[in-house]
Parts: structure tokens; C-alpha cells; sequence
């Protein structure tokens, strides 16, 4: 009988973080995104430290501490590629690109330590991958290589927290977090200290930064419960169909149509999502 635990876990922080991208990519909308980050990083930080008390997590040893601040670190420097790389690359390019190469590099890694999974999961890993890029697609981009190198860089910072955090998170799964959380949340502030962002929080627009910190930090708690129970391949990938939730999202809630490409995605992630949990 297969396990469902971690594929349903993996699918709930996909879903959860693709709610957290849609909240805060609304606040964005009329706020500066570093400051949106940071308060979000914030909240999700407070978020993970309560958590971690209610449920009375052990202490972290230094292993485990480190792992979890090296995840951090990864996954900021990834989100300041990212937006750099949105900034002056093309978007339809960019986004995809990084989705993609964050799904790979635990992938990767888990093929490498774990062995290759049955044929029929691996199948559905290369359609997952190729849904998460069409997904993320955004149709009418041309053709350009600028930001692309820093797209690269991004995927693979993200992907270096999805690998870390389940390093940092081999025993406990909320002080891994806020270690991690800690670490990202100093690495934002820096950047607008360095003059790299500037400060501007829009009024109305608080409420939806506090749900993408709550709801991002929530999926990160998912998706360490996910590797913890299940191969750490499968968890990275079905957590990493985040930006079908993001898109559902903008469909139901702004009413905004998805794309051909979107709708095949959606298609084939769906299909993926039956293979790799069989």
C-alpha cells in the first residue's frame, strides 16, 4: 500500500505556499517587496518560536542549528536573486526558470542517496517538472537572456533550503524553522540597510503580509513533516507545484484568466501528482 502521508503533507505546503505567494504578491502590488518580506519573515518567525514552545520541541544541537541557518540563508539570498532577476530579465523566462531548478536540486540529491524511485514515479517527476514550468509560465515573454544567470541562482538557493531545512529538521520541525527564519529575516533587513530596498508598507495592505508570513512559515512546517515521513524526492517536488495554488488563486479570487499553457500545466500536474503518489 503506498504512502499518503507525505504526499498529502507535500501537496498541503504546495498549497499553502502558493496561498502565501498570492497574499503577498497583492500587498507588492502597492508596497515595496522587501518590506513586505520582512515583516512577513517576521511574523512567520514569532509564528515558528510559539509553535515551537506549545509543542515543547527539544532544543536544537548545533548540527541541527546550523543546518537550519544555512537553509535560511540559502532560500534569502534566492528570494534577493529572484527579485533582482524579475526586475531586469523577463518574467516569463525568470519565474519558471527558478520554480524549475528549485525542484531539481533536491532531486537530485535524493536520487544520488536514495536511489531512483519506480518508473512510474519517475515518470510522473519529469511531468511535475514540466508542469511546474508551464505553469509558471507567463504567455507573451520574448526572447532575452538578461537575469536568466540570476534565475539559475535563485532556483538554487531555494533548492538549497528545501535540501538544508530537511537536514536541520531530522528530529524537530518548528526550531529548525525559526533558525532558519532568523537567519533570512537578518539577511532582508541588511539588504535594505545596504540601501539595496527601501522601506514602504502600504495602508490596507498589513492583513495580507501577515497571512503570507504565517501561511509561508506553515508550509515550510509541512513540507519538514513531509521528508521526515516519506522520500525526500517526492516532498520537494509535489511541494514544489506551488504555483498552481497561486494561479487557482488569481483565477477564483481576481477573476483573472489563466493561459493555455497554465491550464496544460495544471493538466499534467494533476497527472503527476496520481504517479508519484501510486
Amino acid at each position: 500500500m503506498p504512502n499518503l502521508v507525505s504526499p498529502s503533507l507535500s501537496l498541503s505546503a504546495a498549497v499553502s505556499w502558493g496561498a502565501a505567494d498570492f497574499s503577498g504578491g497583492i500587498a507588492t502590488r502597492q508596497s515595496n517587496v522587501f518590506s513586505v518580506v520582512v515583516i512577513a519573515h517576521a511574523t512567520g518567525l514569532l509564528f515558528m518560536l510559539l509553535l515551537a514552545l506549545l509543542s515543547r520541541e527539544p532544543m536544537l544541537s548545533a548540527t541541527s542549528l546550523l543546518w537550519g541557518l544555512a537553509a535560511g540563508a540559502a532560500g534569502g539570498a534566492g528570494l534577493a536573486c529572484l527579485y533582482k532577476a524579475l526586475a531586469i530579465g523577463k518574467m516569463g523566462l525568470t519565474a519558471p526558470l527558478s520554480a524549475v531548478i528549485t525542484a531539481l536540486v533536491p532531486l537530485a540529491f535524493s536520487f544520488g542517496t536514495q536511489g531512483l524511485p519506480r518508473r512510474g514515479q519517475l515518470f510522473g517527476f519529469v511531468m511535475a517538472v514540466v508542469s511546474i514550468w508551464l505553469i509558471a509560465r507567463q504567455s507573451g515573454a520574448a526572447n532575452g537572456s538578461a537575469g536568466l544567470g540570476l534565475a539559475v541562482a535563485a532556483g538554487v538557493g531555494f533548492g538549497g533550503f528545501l535540501l538544508f531545512i530537511k537536514f536541520a529538521g531530522a528530529q524537530a520541525v518548528f526550531c529548525p524553522l525559526a533558525a532558519a527564519r532568523t537567519a533570512s529575516l537578518i539577511l532582508m533587513i541588511a539588504i535594505i540597510a545596504a540601501g539595496r530596498g527601501e522601506w514602504r508598507l502600504a495602508r490596507g495592505t498589513l492583513w495580507y503580509v501577515l497571512l503570507a508570513g504565517v501561511l509561508d512559515s506553515g508550509a515550510n512546517a509541512l513540507y519538514v513533516a513531509a521528508t521526515q515521513r516519506g522520500r525526500l524526492d517526492v516532498a520537494a517536488v509535489l511541494s514544489s507545484l506551488y504555483p498552481a495554488s497561486t494561479v487557482l488563486l488569481a483565477r477564483v479570487v481576481l477573476k483573472e484568466r489563466l493561459s493555455r499553457l497554465q491550464s496544460a500545466g495544471i493538466a499534467t500536474a494533476l497527472v503527476a501528482v496520481a504517479l508519484i503518489a501510486s
